[in-house]
């Protein structure tokens, strides 16, 4: 390899741009090396300071550069990162700790209700009740309770009703189903009786759904009635 060579087949023009096959390139690096002048008789450095003033035109970093790092490896990100990961941490194990608190309290209260006995009625109360046929409502026709638990025998008209047996739904207002009591039947005066401790509910106000149960034996709404129990 000679200068004439080097010229004839543009070896520096196919080195710079990548097109040297890879024993050429080899060979043209290793002529170079033993023959540093040669570097000043092609005019290199004019081209390599061409490229270089080329980049800094564009805005673009010179390739032996190094890379910008992304935020997360920056040294003064690394710091405050991990103070970030540790407060974080921090608040998960505190929160972590009071969900398990909740949890047993719930358990407890829940093992505390299902374990209550019942108190002992210390009176009967008949109560005659006559239920709407319009709709239901919040409003209490009753309030049962107070003081010492009672027996609260429920006397529910359904005279008018053409049914004969029943189904009881008792639903606690804005909370959820209590019970479903069915096949009650009308006594001999068209009442339906129900006798409840009044202990055996929660203070609010209960909204009882009285549905008629027709040949089949197929619930169909009939009537409502709300009472309240107290403690």
């Amino acid at each position: 390899m000679g200068l004439d060579f080097i010229a004839r087949n543009q070896v520096v023009e196919r080195y710079l741009s990548g097109r040297l096959p890879l024993k050429g390139a080899t060979d043209f690096e290793r002529f170079c090396h033993q023959h540093p002048e040669l570097l000043d008789e092609i005019g290199l450095t004019e081209r390599v300071h061409a490229g270089v003033r080329l980049l800094e035109a564009s805005g673009k970093p010179e390739p032996w550069q190094e890379a910008a790092r992304p935020l997360w490896q920056r040294p003064r990100v690394i710091p405050g990162l991990a103070a970030a990961v540790l407060i974080l941490g921090a608040a998960l194990a505190i929160v972590a700790l009071g969900s398990v608190a909740k949890s047993h309290r719930i358990t407890a209260l829940q093992k505390q209700a299902f374990e209550r006995a019942l108190d002992p009625a210390t009176s009967t109360r008949e109560i005659r009740l006559l239920p709407s046929r319009s709709g239901a409502s919040n409003t209490p026709a009753i309030t049962i309770g107070g003081g010492g638990a009672q027996l609260a025998d429920l006397k529910i008209d359904e005279s008018r009703s053409p049914y004969r047996s029943f189904r009881v739904t008792i639903d606690r207002i804005d909370q959820g189903r209590v019970g479903v009591i069915t096949n009650l039947t009308k006594d001999s005066n068209g009442h339906l009786r129900i006798a409840l401790n009044s202990s055996a509910l929660g203070p609010g106000n209960y909204q009882l759904t009285i549905e008629g149960l027709n040949w089949r034996g197929d619930p169909e709404p009939d009537s409502w009635i709300t009472i309240g129990i107290t403690r």
